[in-house]
């Protein structure tokens, strides 16, 4: 039976799915980069193997997340997609006729506006940590409180402290002043979890016509908290996808099997061997060939350049298929 491999690499965490060629989702893994995709790639690809257990007879890989090219180098992807693309084909297979979809990650949050299946428009948030899941990992950290049991604290509460959710900053102090005004821990957390919502509608969504069936995805919409904090402030229903943390990854594993059935020709899957037996280093340049000062980033196996990227002339990834070897020294 064949396999397609959908992989989402991002700053806090890397997404993993093996999709059957009837769309089944076989194995799916989710696990923290913590600063090093590279092992993070051969980490989860790893985990897939073990769960999976049979052989693995992949046909196509696609890639997403900001670490999507050197997922592509590593592994050999079919498919090299942005993440609004990969979260927009999964929400619209799981939810047909989605018209809007909030996806909260770790370091980032976006929305998404789709009619008739295609993206109109979307937006992203990269700049304020207030509307992003590291926000509340931190006050989940400074509450000593699990930040699995944070949703779980909000709808317990009986009335919502309001907090300043406009910067992260200000948010964790206002915090800090209502903890110390005496107010209860289920009440705090609510606010909070109504403060990153004001925070993203007002930041992110702000100008956006957020229009039903909203999808609410990402690691953030394990929080039934938030969840019912965008249900109130929306007065509609916001539906949660049941393998919500790894969407992205889905419509990576989507778009690799449409990319297939598109060509007759194998696909680029690298192999077990090179991936989990080959040690792989990354560095980089800055490039002084022109004013621009591009920094180049490399990635090798063992001794031999696999890839380069960054360069805006795109000098240095065309001297892969150059005769000359005087680039190859990154």
């Amino acid at each position: 039976m064949q396999q397609f491999l959908g992989v989402d690499i991002g700053s806090v965490s890397s997404n993993f799915v093996l999709m059957d060629q009837y769309g089944n989702i076989r194995e799916k893994v989710y696990l923290r980069t913590l600063g090093n995709p590279v092992n993070a790639i051969k980490e989860g690809f790893a985990r897939i193997k073990k769960q999976h257990g049979g052989t693995l007879d992949i046909r196509g890989v696609g890639t997403t997340g900001s670490g999507r090219h050197l997922a592509e180098v590593l592994l050999g992807a079919d498919v090299v997609k942005n993440e609004i693309t990969a979260h927009a084909v999964a929400a619209s297979a799981i939810f047909p006729g989605v018209r809007t979809i909030i996806e909260i990650g770790g370091q980032d949050s976006k929305i998404i506006i789709l009619k008739d299946g295609i993206v109109q428009d979307f937006a992203m948030n990269t700049v304020c940590a207030a509307g992003t899941g590291s926000f509340l990992d931190q006050q989940a950290a400074r509450l000593n409180i699990a930040i699995e049991n944070f949703g779980e604290h909000a709808l317990g509460s009986r009335q919502a402290v309001r907090i300043a959710g406009r910067c992260g900053v200000f948010a964790e102090s206002d915090m800090i002043h209502k903890q110390q005004m005496g107010y209860p821990v289920g009440d705090i957390i609510m606010g909070l979890c109504e403060a990153l919502v004001r925070n993203y509608l007002n930041n992110v969504a702000k100008g956006k016509k957020i229009r039903e069936p909203v999808v609410f995805q990402g690691g953030v919409a394990a929080n039934a908290g938030i969840r019912k904090a965008f249900e109130r402030v929306l007065d509609c229903p916001v539906h949660v996808p049941g393998p919500y943390e790894v969407m992205g990854a889905i419509g990576a594993a989507m778009l690799a099997q449409e990319q297939a059935g598109q060509s007759q020709a194998p696909g680029k899957f690298r192999g077990e061997d090179f991936i989990m037996e080959g040690e792989f280093k990354s560095s980089s340049r800055e490039c002084k060939g022109c004013p621009n000062l591009c920094e180049v980033v490399c990635i090798k196996r063992g001794s031999q350049v696999l890839a380069y990227w960054g360069d805006r002339c795109k000098k240095w990834e065309s001297s892969l298929n150059d005769s000359s070897e005087k680039l190859q020294v990154v």
